[in-house]
């Protein structure tokens, strides 16, 4: 992998789908209407106009500001309004109007409140459930700073799948992440994957890390217990944050996809506009035809 600079066009391989159409519109509506938030306009996501068409979304809770300042990262750093009591049951029934099957929900981090907001979680989880009780869901989840008495609150309200994103290779962690450890973030997943939670974790490529460092966080991630993983392409939300130092081809991708797999992956979504969300639904379908699978045979 060698160094690049951010400057100049993207690549043709980072084309991304126009933001428009009657779904999208749609979606969007839903969204200002509700004063809901959502990490693909906060996050400045490259997919939102093929999700948002789709008519899918990854929800964000807890407001739209952040307690901490990765220097990868979008989202507004500073004091976060009060907690809207009333936004797990406006989100639910947007849900519901949706008609989704799948959702995933994500927050800011909320150092700020004493239990880093995971009450808050495990009520919106419940609510969300108690509205739609078909509804899967992944919850993208912050660290909550390694309590396990707090990540318990988010589990016990029983989400399909939990996510904790290590977001980079150990050595880079500490330039582009604030406050967040990555062995802090090992010990979240560990803990998930003890209880018998699908836990899934991805990474972005082009912060300047090497194949090697690549290879060895996916061998730190299988020894927690993690079997989901997804990789994509990093890219600097303006000017003033982490500078991109690498476009990684898709065939580079595809060969960790493999190697992800050989090693013991059960899923791994490996491609440039790859994002923690992005066809997560896929991973609760696919286990769940595995499971039936196994039932019947």
């Amino acid at each position: 992998m060698t160094e690049m600079n951010n400057r100049g066009r993207l690549p043709s391989w980072l084309k991304m789908e126009r933001a428009s159409g009657g779904t999208y519109a749609k979606v969007k509506n839903l969204v200002q209407k509700n004063g809901l938030h959502t990490i693909c306009t906060s996050g400045n996501c490259p997919n939102i106009g093929e999700c948002w068409n789709a008519g899918t979304a990854t929800f964000m809770i807890l407001g739209d500001i952040c307690t901490r300042s990765c220097k990868f990262c979008s989202v507004t750093t500073g004091k976060p309004l009060p907690v809207d009591r009333n936004e797990p049951g406006k989100l639910a029934r947007s849900i519901r109007i949706m008609q989704l099957k799948h959702c995933v929900i994500t927050s800011v981090d909320r150092d700020d409140l004493e239990d880093g907001g995971a009450g808050f979680w495990a009520e919106t989880i419940r609510t969300v459930k108690r509205i739609n009780p078909r509804i899967t869901m992944e919850t993208l989840i912050p660290d909550f700073n390694g309590r396990e008495e707090d990540i318990r609150k988010v589990i016990d309200a029983g989400p399909e799948v939990i996510s904790h994103n290590l977001e980079t290779v150990r050595r880079l962690t500490p330039e582009i992440r604030n406050k967040n450890m990555y062995d802090r973030s090992l010990g979240v997943l560990r803990y998930i994957a003890q209880q018998g939670v699908i836990t899934k974790s991805g990474i972005m490529l082009g912060l300047g890390e090497t194949e090697k460092e690549v290879l060895e966080t996916m061998d730190d991630l299988l020894r927690t217990g993690c079997r989901i993983m997804t990789i994509g392409q990093y890219l600097a939300p303006t000017l003033h944050h982490y500078p991109v130092r690498e476009y990684i081809p898709p065939e580079q991708f595809d060969k960790l996809k493999e190697i992800g797999l050989e090693k013991g992956f059960r899923f791994v979504e490996s491609s440039p506009l790859v994002r923690s969300s992005y066809h997560a639904e896929k991973h609760v379908v696919k286990r769940k035809k595995a499971e039936a699978e196994a039932k019947d045979s």
